[in-house]
């Protein structure tokens, strides 16, 4: 599996990054986890518009969903070729209607299953393209799931937003990379269920046995090196910070 960090801001993109999305990649297929503010625009620099094969919306906060409206536009607008078959979209119950509010002037209320095949996301183990996916339910104000890939004996575990969860413990067991929210800072912000720490982020790779950690979705104002430095306090194995457009091999 190939990773790449499309947009890794958390809340609200920062002057270097969009929201959080992320481009997987394997056996010629593509899977975009969330699709954030601005992601739309910097997902070009990584593939063409139409080349995606699959999108998976861990929740419907704005920072991980709202480009979708943007990417209605592309599809369902296009002239040159048509317009695009239905991309199957895995988000929690509400989705499209979610996206469709949001947009607030589809043609008509079914316009965006026209281009969007819409999945409702439950606690399961399902097939996406090449990749076995495993979702759970993580701890936030709406329904959000984190998610399990795994291909070719690797798996890589995504957070979404979440506080403290036992669901993400066991996603991330064992994983051989894991992509969690860091946005709060430790001995700063302490809201239950809502967001992790650097230092609980750190904590549940621990927990889990993950072999490399990945902080992300850190706010514009938050201190990115304090959530590092608290990360690995508690966490022996590697860990570093998200960036937008670098790359990992799985």
């Amino acid at each position: 599996m190939k990773l790449t960090v499309v947009g890794c801001s958390g809340s609200f993109p920062s002057a270097e990054s969009a929201c959080s999305s992320y481009l997987v990649e394997a056996d010629g297929f593509r899977l975009l986890l969330d699709m954030g503010n601005g992601a739309l625009g910097e997902l070009q620099r990584h593939c063409g518009l139409y080349d995606l094969d699959a999108i998976f919306l861990s929740h419907l906060h704005a920072d991980h969903c709202i480009d979708m409206c943007a990417y209605f536009v592309a599809r369902y607008y296009r002239h040159d070729g048509g317009r695009c078959d239905p991309i199957p979209v895995y988000g929690p119950e509400g989705t499209e209607q979610r996206l469709t509010t949001a947009y607030a002037d589809t043609p008509t209320a079914s316009s965006m299953s026209e281009v969007f095949d819409f999945h409702t996301v439950k606690p399961s183990t399902f097939e996406i393209g090449p990749f076995t996916v495993h979702t759970e339910r993580v701890a936030h104000p709406v329904e959000a799931y984190g998610i399990r890939i795994e291909h070719g004996g690797k798996t890589l575990t995504y957070s979404g937003d979440t506080g403290i969860s036992t669901a993400l413990d066991e996603l991330a067991r064992d994983a051989d990379l894991f992509l969690c929210e860091a946005a709060f800072t430790h001995g700063k912000e302490n809201i239950p269920d809502l967001h992790l720490n650097g230092r609980e982020a750190g904590q549940s790779a621990a927990r889990a046995g993950a072999r490399r950690l990945v902080l992300t979705h850190i706010p514009p104002w938050t201190d990115p090196q304090v959530n590092l430095a608290d990360a690995r306090e508690v966490y022996v194995g590697p860990v570093e910070l998200a960036a937008p457009r670098r790359t990992y091999e799985i």
